[in-house]
């Protein structure tokens, strides 16, 4: 966090207050939710999902640098918690209205965050 010293980067963030970075094989979970299709049998066509979701999270994310190379974390922490945030926001912007009902994204096989819009659920 540029809010804070060195010192206390390190205290707070632990391994991951890394001068250089460090990075994360993030694996992304998005949930819909909406009336079933009578005719196609679905609340959204899948195909149309991954092409929300390759906007949203891949063409911006995979690859990156967070702190360096997207700009919403130039003032933003790239916390788990703030990359769910991220992630909602710009598929809310994406998806029909109401469609989008949770992000959840995993950090680690322990670390997992739950984004609902306006609450954050940490495992």
């Amino acid at each position: 966090s540029k809010s804070l010293s060195d010192e206390e980067n390190l205290k707070l963030f632990g391994k991951c207050n890394n001068p250089n970075g460090h990075g994360h094989n993030y694996k992304v979970v998005v949930t819909v939710r909406g009336e079933i299709d009578p005719v196609s049998g679905m609340v959204m066509n899948l195909t149309d999902l991954k092409e929300y979701m390759q906007e949203a999270i891949m063409e911006p994310l995979d690859h990156k640098n967070l702190d360096r190379d997207v700009p919403y974390f130039s003032e933003v922490v790239s916390t788990t918690e703030n990359v769910a945030v991220f992630i909602w926001e710009r598929l809310q912007q994406l998806l029909p209205p109401g469609s989008l009902y949770k992000v959840q994204v995993q950090e680690t096989e322990h670390n997992v965050v739950v984004y609902k819009g306006e609450e954050t659920i940490v495992k």
